[in-house]
């Protein structure tokens, strides 16, 4: 599959983008708010769904991981919530994005990781990007979820 580079300027381009970097892991060190450029940032490894999805029919489908950078402009602020910043080589798994408005066109961008962690952005406006960055490798399975229904039983 060819490598993504998706911008986002509403909550509906924003819910794309949180398809694409579902079950994408990091590290807490490759996670970056700079107040003075007004912008966050992260490097991490996302599942490749689209491609996975495509390949489902197959016997053997083969999953696929890639690096990929996910950036927000126009950042007036950063909480975090279940993350030790000061741990830098943890990984944690972002599960989702979301959008909750404000004053228009201000509102907060909520990264949401596994374990209840989150990282809550107050943005001036929607203005984020998934870019893929190249490297791309095998993984091993495809992420399930607590929640996921289990496989259906198949006749033997």
């Amino acid at each position: 599959m060819a490598e993504l580079k998706l911008i986002a300027f509403d909550a509906d381009d924003l819910a794309v983008l949180s398809a694409h970097v579902q079950d994408a892991v990091l590290r807490v060190g490759d996670i970056a708010y700079l107040p003075r450029e007004r912008r966050f940032a992260a490097i991490g490894n996302r599942f490749d769904w689209a491609d996975a999805l495509a390949k489902g029919n197959s016997d053997k489908p083969q999953y696929t991981r890639r690096r990929a950078a996910l950036r927000f402009e126009r950042v007036l602020g950063a909480q975090v919530q279940g993350i030790d910043l000061d741990r830098q080589d943890t990984v944690i798994s972002l599960l989702a994005l979301s959008y909750e408005p404000g004053e228009a066109p201000e509102g907060k961008v909520t990264l949401h990781f596994a374990h209840g962690a989150a990282i809550r952005l107050h943005v001036e406006c929607i203005e984020a990007e998934l870019k893929d960055l190249g490297p791309v490798w095998a993984a091993a399975s495809m992420p399930k979820h607590p929640t996921d229904d289990p496989a259906p039983a198949r006749d033997t």
